[in-house]
């Protein structure tokens, strides 16, 4: 069998991405754990859609969930790798430990409403015609911006206290992308959900939505980069005014997409 050498000993690759992974989001194990539920659950949802064809506004109605999964599961993890920066400490206290439960206990509730809508091929989304899952749409709202408030209270806990020893640019980055997660996401959601459905004329409500939530992505991937580049083109100091830059247009662009999308227009349309 295969092994790694390190420091002289034989590790066994199962034990080597073991590591990895706890290196990479042990910092925050609950969320780690939910989101290795929710990628578990990925075959069975593929394995629905492929037995069961019933569709429902054109697509599988086993694909919502599938998406779900996949975009709760990044998020959780993406905030079990954030949460190394979080202030020492912060993660055992007892109002985080109960914060970050609710969190959890809201996916999973969230988990149920979309896939219990799923198994009776009903919307679970933008359903005014059924009166029980009508009374449900703004509860699930709550709970999903409760979830998405987790990115905010993350960021204003580095902000405060934490990644003190991260470069300035890419701290930045982190912060801003955290707290603009929630910051953009709860106000285009939110309009979102007025709207019959994600679809307006040909614009497509989905993607300022997209943008928003990815946020905590986008913005500490080009902190990253301007670190990179400013180390090795520009001036060191260069690197902060370039994601301040950066993180200016990007809730421009998201501002400017959600408008286009609820005009009607399709993506870029007003630009090209």
């Amino acid at each position: 069998m295969s092994a790694f050498a390190f420091h002289g000993t034989a590790i066994r690759p199962a034990a080597a991405a073991n590591g990895l992974l706890v290196r990479l989001f042990g910092a925050e194990r609950l969320f780690a754990t939910m989101a290795l539920v929710m990628l578990f659950m990925v075959p069975p949802t593929l394995l629905a859609a492929w037995f069961d064809g019933r569709m429902l506004l054109g697509e599988n109605v086993w694909i919502k969930p599938l998406k779900f999964e996949i975009s709760i599961a990044v998020y959780l993890l993406s905030l079990a790798f954030f949460a190394r920066w979080l202030p020492a400490g912060m993660t055992e206290t007892r109002w985080y430990r109960l914060f970050a439960g609710g969190a959890v206990l809201s996916a999973v509730l969230e988990m149920v409403w979309i896939g219990g809508a799923a198994m009776f091929g009903v919307q679970s989304h933008f359903n005014r015609d059924m009166a029980f899952m009508a009374a449900l749409y703004p509860l699930m709202g709550a709970l999903a911006a409760y979830l998405t408030s987790v990115s905010l209270i993350y960021g204003l806990a580095i902000r405060r206290a934490g990644g003190l020893n991260l470069d300035p640019a890419f701290r930045f980055s982190v912060v801003w992308g955290l707290i603009l997660t929630f910051a953009l996401t709860l106000p285009v959601a939110g309009t979102m959900a007025g709207f019959p459905g994600h679809a307006v004329g040909a614009g497509d409500l989905r993607v300022p939505h997209f943008l928003a939530t990815h946020a905590m992505h986008f913005l500490p991937v080009a902190g990253y980069g301007a670190c990179y580049v400013a180390g090795r083109m520009l001036p060191g100091p260069a690197a902060l005014p370039l994601v301040r830059v950066f993180t200016v247009g990007f809730v421009l662009f998201v501002a400017y997409s959600f408008v286009e999308a609820a005009t009607g227009h399709a993506f870029l349309a007003l630009l090209f």
